[in-house]
């Protein structure tokens, strides 16, 4: 019999409705956009293979994915303590994550409706995608007895406006970044059966794959735009977004090891692995791309982890609330050199390398 005080107790907003993580730097975030701009858009340089792509999501290869089987049938107060914690902490971020995708997504396909028809369907078609995405991760969080409101997440969480072109750049990391995390888990776990704790993680394989099709779209449209990819803010912005995304999921995974732990994954390697693959793949339409095995990158992101552990023990501590805002302020000026030392090390010109296959 699983003792019910090992299960950690969670806020709510009511019975069984989680009170939503709060909103930090490293928190997934919502987005909004000039969305007249983006609906003026010419995408006639590239038009042939937008078009290809929307009739891919026409085809709509995951309608019948998403549906829950008998694996789900029983109880699941065998996951407990720290790893109940920690995996219902995984499952709010990404029905969060998914659900920000969709109503990006929604809205775009919305505004641009009669104004940029290929580039509406697609977007209502990926909000299609993100839903589902969003509804079967809410759906796995009742296997734990809570739920997100996410008409309350719509109307409480702060939106963030990004210029299209930075819509394109992180939209993009954040799908090639979501197929490499997915497919790498599914991989992992298709060998090591014994380390499957919840069945979620059978559906990645082509769960991963709407990842990769959205990524392709965010792909192409930025092919279609040459202008937000051959200049030197371009190589700055991409070199940004790429640290961002990159430097994001590190401290974030290495402070919840104990998460991949449970799923027989090293936290560190995972991540290595999924930026090397990323970073590969942003090769492909970034002019530019991060030095990854550069000694000083991961150097760097431990001295942030490190910056973090003592911040989360200071917040910890009673001292007063000025004392321990300057007893911060060293670790946080600290992780601001590490991060401005990173996007200073010598990216990789990928626009450069004629020949190649990219």
């Amino acid at each position: 019999m699983v003792d019910s005080l090992k299960k950690p107790k969670f806020e709510e907003i009511r019975p069984g409705v989680k009170v939503p993580a709060k909103e930090t730097i490293i928190t997934p975030r919502f987005y909004t956009t000039d969305f007249e701009e983006m609906a003026k858009m010419d995408i006639s340089l590239n038009e042939e293979e937008l078009q290809a792509i929307l009739e891919e999501f026409r085809v709509d290869y995951n309608r019948h994915h998403f549906v829950r089987d008998e694996q789900f049938n029983r109880s699941w107060d065998n996951l407990d303590g720290k790893t109940r914690e920690l995996f219902v902490e995984f499952l709010e971020r990404s029905c969060t994550a998914e659900f920000s995708g969709f109503l990006l997504y929604k809205e775009l396909g919305r505004r641009l409706k009669g104004k940029n028809p290929i580039l509406a369907e697609i977007f209502t078609l990926m909000s299609r995608d993100e839903a589902r995405h969003a509804g079967f991760l809410n759906k796995a969080l009742s296997d734990f007895n809570l739920s997100l409101d996410l008409g309350f997440l719509t109307k409480s969480r702060k939106y963030t406006f990004f210029k299209p072109k930075f819509i394109f750049y992180a939209t993009y990391l954040s799908e090639k970044i979501g197929y490499w995390r997915y497919i790498t888990i599914f991989r992992h776990l298709e060998q090591n059966p014994d380390d499957m704790i919840y069945p979620i993680f059978s559906f990645f394989e082509n769960w991963c794959q709407d990842e990769n099709r959205h990524g392709d779209f965010f792909d192409a449209i930025m092919k279609a735009q040459p202008q937000i990819l051959n200049d030197w803010k371009a190589r700055l912005w991409c070199r940004f977004f790429l640290l961002s995304v990159f430097a994001t999921m590190y401290v974030n995974d290495v402070q919840r090891s104990g998460f991949y732990e449970s799923l027989g994954l090293n936290a560190r390697e995972y991540d290595k692995h999924v930026i090397e693959k990323t970073n590969d793949t942003a090769g492909r339409v970034f002019p530019v791309v991060l030095d990854v095995e550069h000694p000083d990158f991961y150097n760097s992101l431990e001295k942030c982890i490190d910056n973090n552990e003592k911040l989360k023990e200071i917040a910890a501590s009673n001292t007063p609330a000025p004392i321990k805002f300057l007893r911060k302020l060293p670790h946080y000026v600290s992780n601001g050199a590490q991060l401005i030392k990173m996007y200073f090390i010598k990216p990789i010109r990928v626009d450069r390398l004629e020949g190649t296959v990219k």
